[in-house]
């Protein structure tokens, strides 16, 4: 039987539902994201050209401080990793996470959840930070029906 990783961040629970509707589903092992501080709504207020968010996305190097876990990724035949979309592709903090645990031969699928938008350049800005890894968008998933996350299942 396989094993399956639902790794996300969720800065305000919309993608942490997802994920854990993804994990029921699947029979797979959640794993969240954790920014080392947490965001607050002003951080998230993507009108603010001072707003933290705002911030970390200007700078496409700026890598955001996560809580560091022990992941074993040998023990996962899938990888589903989810989280929002801002300014057209993922939070930075995606990015640490991929530059923190070796993701050689594994396929990552995406899923997403966004206010109007869809990947845009997320697979271009991820892959750097997962050399070895292969890549797949699996869909943006805002209000997931049981049928959408069995075809997003179907697809790791």
């Amino acid at each position: 039987m396989r094993k399956v990783l639902v790794a996300y961040f969720s800065a305000s629970g919309v993608t942490k539902k997802v994920a854990e509707e993804i994990a029921a589903a699947a029979g797979g092992v959640l794993f969240e994201i954790e920014p080392e501080i947490a965001y607050t709504s002003a951080d998230l207020n993507w009108m603010d050209k001072k707003s933290r968010s705002s911030i970390e996305m200007g700078d496409k190097a700026f890598r955001p401080a996560m809580v560091k876990k022990e992941l074993d990724l040998s023990e996962y035949d899938s990888i589903l990793l989810g989280f929002p979309i801002w300014w057209y592709v993922a939070p930075t903090i995606v990015n640490t996470f991929l530059e923190s645990y070796d993701f050689s031969g594994k396929k990552i699928t995406l899923f997403a959840t966004s206010g109007g938008s869809g990947f845009g350049n997320t697979l271009r800005e991820l892959e750097p930070s997962a050399p070895g890894a292969q890549f797949a968008e699996g869909g943006i998933l805002n209000g997931a029906t049981a049928e959408d996350i069995q075809k997003l299942i179907k697809e790791i």
